[in-house]
């Protein structure tokens, strides 16, 4: 008897473990597809390419492309905007979008060399309506000899035709002295694509950034829950102790509620408190008024110490939030229909070595959980060893990764 006892205890514990993320790509360094190898190389000769200074940052997934995005931290990033097979080769060369012409740009230009140009991306977002979102900062070479190649815009493209839709340049209205936007989550649905609209976090001002599609106009909220934590800009990731104060970062969309708006939880990138508001005050800002409004802007509550996270993403069909773990090297959840409590908010994946520095996230339309991790600080502060798998993307089941944990 207690040797079936101990077989059927051993097998629940084995059914209970948690589901591991698989690895999908992963490497060393990255590098692109050239039009030709003496390309490649006259890039290398003036600069142009730089290897080492190449890091991946922010993803999303449309049908088989695995869209990646390289901002020009540095100086020699031959493509911002980039996509991969999903199912091509693990360490697969960066696949330049819409071009490569339209990506390679040099650091000290300045102006667009076509409407269709790309400067410098971190992330991107894919909607409903086979369209790519993406958020150009226009600035090349940030911590070197930064050059705002041209402002701030959202560039539009249709995905069945690799075409321009729109590009919208931000107004002076929308920007502050520390503006920084590095972040986009569309607001639509399939059945209404004219009426989107975009909240773009301002991170460095302590702002959202609202767009709307079909009046082809911009407009800027403010709020004191955009700010970051004085008591949570520490870090020690990777072995490098560094020091931020990133304001409003990640943004996530709930399903539409019963008036038709949904709901957008928030938080700043130095924080641990989770907020959130609905998209119809952030669509009728300008019209409402904002004594009355700053109180429509809810906490929902505290993650718990050492839980700042850089990006998250509303699974509609969990409604679970996920979010990165910057200090704990994971992936948190919290499933909207609980207190939002540290114990509702548990690290479902750590590991220190994989995923050093979980830097974006998102769920597809099959309801699939991906991520990407790179070595940003050390990539920042210090240098990256080529010789070590320095960048990797990951996929898991949204309903595997949950399983058993508090979210489920």
């Amino acid at each position: 008897m207690k040797a079936i006892s101990f077989i059927i205890a051993l097998t629940a514990v084995i059914s209970c473990k948690a589901a591991t993320p698989q690895l999908r790509f992963a490497w060393k360094e990255v590098d692109f597809t050239w039009d030709s190898p003496e390309q490649r190389e006259a890039a290398i000769k003036d600069g142009v390419f730089v290897k080492a200074n190449n890091l991946p940052l922010g993803l999303a997934r449309w049908n088989n492309k695995i869209f990646v995005t390289v901002p020009r931290w540095k100086n020699g990033v031959a493509s911002s905007l980039n996509y991969i097979d999903l199912d091509g080769a693990q360490d697969q060369l960066l696949k330049p979008y819409p071009s490569l012409k339209e990506n390679l740009v040099a650091d000290s230009a300045k102006e667009l060399p076509s409407n269709s140009s790309i400067i410098s991306v971190f992330r991107v977002f894919v909607d409903p309506c086979d369209r790519l979102w993406v958020m150009d900062s226009g600035l090349a070479d940030i911590l070197g000899s930064a050059n705002q190649v041209v402002g701030p815009s959202l560039v539009i493209f249709d995905l069945n035709t690799n075409q321009l839709l729109h590009r919208y340049f931000f107004k002076v209205s929308d920007m502050k002295e520390d503006s920084f936007f590095a972040n986009i989550v569309v607001d639509v649905n399939k059945n209404t694509c004219d009426n989107a609209f975009a909240y773009v976090p301002d991170l460095g001002a302590y702002g959202v950034v609202v767009y709307s599609l079909k009046q082809d106009d911009s407009w800027r909220v403010s709020h004191h829950y955009f700010h970051f934590e004085p008591l949570a800009g520490s870090y020690k990731v990777g072995g490098v102790e560094f020091h931020w104060t990133d304001g409003v970062f990640a943004l996530a969309l709930s399903e539409p509620r019963e008036n038709g708006y949904r709901t957008m939880f928030f938080h700043a990138f130095s924080s641990t408190k989770e907020f959130c508001v609905s998209t119809e005050l952030l669509r009728n800002y300008t019209h409402i008024d904002k004594n009355e409004a700053f109180h429509d802007f809810k906490l929902l509550g505290d993650r718990g110490e050492r839980t700042q996270s850089s990006a998250s993403f509303y699974d509609e069909n969990t409604h679970v939030l996920f979010y990165t773990q910057i200090n704990r090297n994971g992936v948190g959840c919290w499933n909207s229909n609980k207190p939002y409590t540290p114990q509702n908010n548990p690290l479902i994946f750590s590991d220190p070595e994989i995923y050093e520095f979980l830097n974006d996230l998102k769920v597809d339309n099959e309801g699939t959980l991906w991520f990407l991790s790179d070595k940003m600080p050390r990539f920042i502060f210090k240098s990256l060893d080529p010789n070590e798998v320095n960048f990797r993307i990951f996929s898991i089941k949204a309903t595997d990764a949950i399983a058993g944990t508090a979210c489920a």
